[in-house]
């Protein structure tokens, strides 16, 4: 399930791929009877045929009560934040322009299945590894931790997370005129906001480019 406001639906699939792969923490929310917790932790997107997202996959330490309250009730809300920024009008050669607030956000509803099984945890933990590590100079294996890997292995629970629904919001100027848009692009470009800008761009294809 996407936004309300069409204007702000993502461009395409694509787009909520990036948001999840180039800003993988995430909040894991959940409530439980009174209680609740809300978890930062880096999340890995599960794909169908398709390459659609289906769920999402990480890991807990096993001595956080988090665990315990999703026992009692999988349900849970896993909050991305892409890129954001302050739009300022001192930008803008309409000085009427209010201030405004540019993001992207992807809120997935799942159903969160804990993972106790070494072999499946263990594939969990390696595909976030690999992810991480991808590209760097002398990338980092968990082989290279030798015995000690699988003693603090001991230490953490897998889960997945299935995709109830989902709730993408792209504010990035969707809704702006041609002549405010172009300015909002020059401020964020003068100011070093590139990778905003940049979404920007990607979520207005047919704008012309300032």
């Amino acid at each position: 399930m996407s936004a309300n406001d069409p204007k702000f639906v993502p461009s395409s699939e694509g787009e909520v791929m990036r948001l999840v792969i180039e800003n993988p923490l995430a909040w894991v929310v959940s409530f439980a009877e009174r209680d609740y917790c809300a978890t930062p932790l880096p999340l890995r997107p599960v794909l169908d045929a398709g390459q659609r997202i289906t769920g999402l996959q990480g890991h807990f330490a096993r001595s956080n009560r988090h665990v315990e309250l999703l026992r009692r009730d999988p349900r849970a809300v896993l909050l991305f934040m892409g890129p954001h920024g302050y739009v300022s009008p001192s930008w803008m050669t309409d000085r009427t322009q209010a201030p405004t607030w540019n993001y992207a956000t992807v809120q997935f509803l799942v159903d969160i299945e804990l993972i106790d099984e070494a072999a499946e945890l263990d594939a969990v933990v390696r595909d976030l590894i690999g992810a991480m590590e991808a590209g760097r100079p002398r990338a980092w294996s968990a082989d290279d931790m030798g015995a000690r890997y699988r003693s603090l292995s001991r230490g953490i629970i897998g889960f997945r997370a299935r995709i109830v629904s989902r709730r993408a919001k792209f504010k990035l100027g969707q809704d702006e005129r041609e002549d405010v848009y172009a300015d909002i692009v020059g401020g964020l470009e003068a100011n070093g906001m590139d990778e905003l800008r940049e979404w920007m761009r990607r979520s207005n294809p047919s704008r012309r480019a300032p």
